[in-house]
């Protein structure tokens, strides 16, 4: 089964998590230091999952409130930990029937973003503000047979609790660049410099998006890239450094920090256009970087 409103996956365009061990604790991520009247804020949550193939062994809930969901990818291929929302009153009952009846996420899932692929042994993160209500964890990669991860298990409940009345909301993270994803582009803000960069980015646009940072191989260009994304042979010619995955239309933002040394990185989107099917890569939804 092909979801066409997760990220398509071509043939290689592999995305990785792990088993799991899950440890929900407070600390500061991305968050910017912040106090008014009645002091310091609170900082954000942090949830850290560990993944491998094919399940997530998250927390049953969380509070509501600024939350930071950091993966490390333990496992032996790429994947994601895509965050949902399921309105409407929907439960994780309802979307696993869903799923398994049609090839669309219904209209009452609304995807928030959350870490996108990384490489095996490597780190993904992503910040956003969570209201209480029903969630889901799940991975939407179909590489290498065409089944969708989530249908191996990798899909997960995930229920937002509300704090009490008077509770401190945590300040925002302080983002020094913005990624607009609109009309098939990524617009940065600004030009991207050496060192650490922490991203806000929203989704204006009438059709969702992601963004997938990936560093290129030595040598490699962004054309080698993306004639390997159409004729897969050989390993890719890059690594996958995270991003933020799938954005609903009209949401955001989501945040998320990288690093960024000397060398030459792309961002793309692979979601399947709602048109004519192609992924939206291939509509020119690719922003090439160099780093001198």
């Amino acid at each position: 089964m092909k979801v066409a409103s997760p990220s398509p996956q071509l043939p290689g365009a592999e995305i990785a998590a792990s088993g799991i061990l899950i440890s929900l604790v407070t600390g500061l991520l991305l968050v910017g230091a912040c106090s008014d009247a009645a002091g310091p804020r609170p900082v954000a949550n942090v949830v850290t999952i560990h993944g491998v193939d094919f399940s997530y062994d998250a927390p049953n809930s969380i509070p509501a409130g600024m939350t930071t969901i950091k993966f490390i990818n333990d496992g032996p291929a790429l994947h994601q930990a895509q965050i949902v929302r399921l309105d409407s009153g929907k439960t994780m009952a309802d979307l696993t029937v869903a799923l398994a009846r049609s090839n669309q996420l219904p209209g009452w899932v609304v995807q928030l973003g959350g870490p996108n692929a990384v490489d095996p042994g490597l780190t993904s993160n992503a910040t956003m503000d969570l209201a209480a209500g029903n969630y889901a964890l799940l991975c939407v990669v179909n590489v290498p047979n065409g089944i969708p991860h989530f249908m191996k298990g990798m899909l997960q409940p995930l229920t937002v609790t509300a704090v009490g009345a008077g509770t401190q909301t945590a300040s925002v993270p302080v983002a020094d660049e913005t990624v607009t994803m609109d009309n098939y582009a990524f617009k940065l803000s600004a030009p991207l410099t050496a060192g650490t960069h922490t991203f806000k980015v929203l989704n204006p646009d009438e059709q969702p998006h992601e963004l997938e940072l990936i560093r290129l191989a030595p040598g490699k260009t962004a054309a080698d890239m993306l004639a390997w994304l159409q004729s897969p042979n050989g390993p890719p010619p890059r690594q996958a450094l995270g991003g933020v995955a799938i954005i609903s239309p009209s949401r955001g933002p989501t945040y998320f920090t990288a690093d960024f040394t000397t060398g030459n990185y792309m961002l793309l989107c692979f979601v399947f256009d709602s048109v004519d099917g192609k992924p939206h890569f291939a509509h020119g939804m690719v922003l090439p970087i160099t780093i001198s």
